[in-house]
């Protein structure tokens, strides 16, 4: 089949702003969006940036907007997408360093503030920190979060609120808040109930859409926040 494969493009060496271009492309049904843009740089425009690497939706390298929804490149075969013309933008509200690479510093500074790593106090037991199933059961949709940003970039509060923590984090503070082991509640309330915390969440739902995992992010947003409120966990 042949596809249009329409590509928002920026060199800030160049470009005053960024601009659209368009290739055409002989495509099988079952090829990847990342297939095609792997043609485009190796046979067409070496000068194409994008960022990828295991290409197997587990490292989260390739998100981008794709037909206007948060997707990662790899997981999406063109036979999945309607019509002939396939549209690929850089994720929103992170700066754009070139094409479809943009600045991931924000994404992880919110990340690196929820304290995303188990805190205990207590001295080591002899051999580990146990936890019944139902106990790990409990935070297990939060462990699936790939760190791809496609959640975060796909709310609306993050587009005009520059300070919002973000779906990620929130997600990853989850893991943790609700760790039966964990002791480290207290410093992760305070990053979340700031004026850029979970409380900015209007629950659109547009982070759990967009989640290349299936992670239900809006229900473990609410969950957060109602710990917050009973500080009960």
């Amino acid at each position: 089949m042949r596809v249009t494969l329409k590509l928002l493009r920026y060199n800030p060496e160049a470009d005053q702003a960024p601009h659209w271009e368009s290739y055409q492309l002989d495509a099988e049904p079952m090829d990847r969006v990342l297939d095609l843009l792997h043609k485009v740089k190796w046979e067409t425009d070496g000068t194409l940036a994008f960022r990828r690497s295991c290409g197997h939706a587990i490292c989260g390298s390739c998100a981008m907007m794709i037909n206007g929804v948060n997707r990662l490149a790899c997981k999406t075969l063109v036979q999945d997408l309607s019509g002939d013309t396939i549209t690929v933008e850089p994720i929103r509200g992170l700066p754009v360093e070139k094409d479809l690479v943009v600045d991931m510093e924000p994404f992880f500074k919110a990340y690196k503030a929820v304290k995303p790593y188990f805190i205990n106090n207590d001295p080591p037991p002899a051999r580990e920190r146990l936890q019944s199933p139902e106990e790990r059961e409990i935070f297990d949709e939060g462990t699936k979060c790939i760190l791809c940003a496609a959640c975060t970039t796909s709310c609306p509060v993050f587009w005009i609120n520059g300070t919002y923590i973000g779906p990620s984090a929130i997600v990853n503070a989850h893991r943790f808040i609700f760790d039966s082991r964990d002791q480290g509640n207290a410093e992760r309330f305070r990053a979340l109930s700031g004026g850029g915390g979970v409380w900015r969440c209007r629950t659109a739902y547009n982070c759990t859409e967009a989640c290349p995992r299936e992670i239900p992010v809006t229900h473990l947003i609410e969950e957060v926040k109602r710990a917050i409120m009973l500080n009960q966990v």
